[in-house]
């Protein structure tokens, strides 16, 4: 390849270090498909014969072919795909193959193969994703009425709805398909025809490359195109984000189904046993999301690490961009599904949520609005008497609605019967009907917008 200038092979070591097939070879159908335009190109612009260019689409075709059927061999000495394929197609139809390359360097050549990659798999995670949401919001629609405890420092804080709380998932997964949509749309520009770092002197035709690679079109710096790699990093950001609600949902649900807790039983599809303990359910499948956006964090440090301080141009530091581009996607991609599955299959101990519910003084901040409201307190006084309410229901072992009316009267005369029709669970949430709110008709507004904007049918 660049034997001219050397006298001498490179040291094993170098070989080795040096190629990047072992997990390039990823990018074949990105390389083939970013060949064949930039052939297509040269051929239209009088570059390359017609001829030649035919001979060269139709032998990729044949090299896409092998590498469906048989994987791509990893040849080092070849050092990556684009080495490799183009190797392949020297042996398959000759000298013509050398061509190929003509007004194109490995710099812009990659540059485009990884934009393309990292298009696919932006893609991939929107639909996985969606999929996702579709789960939340179909079982979102089953529990919009079913009480639970919601907490804040994990501890009990007022009632809310599993319907709600599905569905602040549901926002979050919203926000992260909206971080890979912004990604994709600044990633959407072709390098190709960039060459090493200047452009090149060939009368190229970039727009009809990057058309038929389906860009917007093509990046208007030849320097930054083949230099940029803030499209892995975006989608490397948009995937830790992405997996850390993943983990965050994980870690409710590793929660939700211990004993103490008891919320919800994960199916035996996503959870495993011990091997001494014939008892255990462990939620494994939900440990496993939790534990992958520390290795996708991971990933998104490393790249930004090693991207730190490089010079214009291509420096070789930048062929170990994909390996964790890679690892991610892989990693983001069984935790979506993981997530989907546990999150459909799901079993909700609703009984047990709503007895937690009304044994943690949840409906504290409904008696101390009653104050304000009725009674005309400021509600930093009302807060303190509702804490002193607390304090004697505590004493006496009894929810706060359980307490009678002259007991409660001892805290502070000015509560009246009236306000025991609000410190129910049930009224506490139907109470919460501010934009937004738990109160089931709010959830299912917000449900009914979900199923739309997602495209569901009734």
């Amino acid at each position: 390849m660049w034997g001219g200038r050397f006298s001498e092979g490179p040291a094993s070591v170098m070989r080795e270090i040096n190629a990047s097939i072992p997990f390039d070879k990823r990018l074949w159908r990105q390389d083939i498909a970013g060949s064949k335009a930039h052939v297509a190109m040269l051929a239209k612009q009088g570059i390359v014969a017609a001829a030649d260019a035919e001979a060269i689409s139709d032998g990729l075709d044949r090299v896409a072919a092998e590498y469906a059927a048989e994987g791509v061999p990893e040849d080092l000495a070849l050092e990556d795909i684009h080495m490799v394929t183009e190797s392949r197609l020297a042996e398959l139809i000759g000298p013509t193959a050398g061509r190929l390359h003509t007004a194109r360097s490995r710099n812009d050549q990659v540059a485009t193969d990884f934009r393309l990659w990292v298009r696919d798999a932006i893609d991939q995670v929107e639909d996985a994703l969606a999929a996702l949401q579709r789960a939340l919001v179909t079982r979102a629609g089953e529990h919009a009425d079913s009480v639970m405890p919601g907490f804040t420092h994990l501890q009990s804080a007022q009632p809310v709805t599993l319907g709600h709380h599905l569905m602040a998932y549901y926002e979050m997964v919203a926000r992260d398909r909206s971080r890979f949509t912004d990604a994709r749309a600044r990633l959407n520009r072709c390098p190709l025809g960039s060459a090493a770092l200047a452009g090149t002197g060939y009368p190229i035709d970039r727009h009809m490359t990057a058309a038929a690679l389906g860009f917007d079109g093509p990046t208007a710096n030849s320097l930054d195109s083949v230099s940029d790699r803030d499209f892995a990093l975006d989608y490397l950001m948009a995937a830790t984000q992405c997996s850390l609600h993943l983990s965050r949902l994980a870690e409710e649900f590793i929660i939700w189904a211990s004993q103490p807790f008891g919320f919800v039983s994960l199916s035996d599809q996503w959870s495993t046993g011990s091997s001494i303990m014939p008892q255990k359910r462990n939620p494994d499948a939900a440990e496993l999301v939790r534990g992958h956006a520390g290795r996708i964090a991971g990933c998104m440090t490393a790249l930004t690490i090693t991207m730190k301080g490089l010079p214009l141009a291509y420096s070789k530091d930048m062929q170990d961009d994909k390996p964790p581009v890679f690892e991610a996607h892989d990693l983001l991609g069984l935790s979506i599904a993981a997530m989907t599955g546990m999150v459909e299959s799901a079993t909700f101990r609703t009984d047990r949520m709503r007895a937690l519910a009304e044994s943690g003084f949840s409906t504290a901040t409904d008696l101390a609005d009653w104050l304000v409201r009725e009674a005309g307190l400021p509600f930093r006084e009302a807060h303190h008497v509702t804490g002193r309410a607390v304090k004697l229901a505590e004493d006496r072992g009894c929810r706060l609605d359980q307490l009678p009316l002259d007991a409660l009267q001892t805290v502070d005369p000015r509560i009246a019967e009236s306000c025991f029709a609000l410190l129910s669970v049930d009224a506490s949430v139907a109470s919460r009907a501010s934009h937004g709110g738990t109160a089931p008709s709010q959830v299912r507004e917000r449900i009914a917008e979900a199923r739309t904007s997602l495209g569901m049918t009734e």
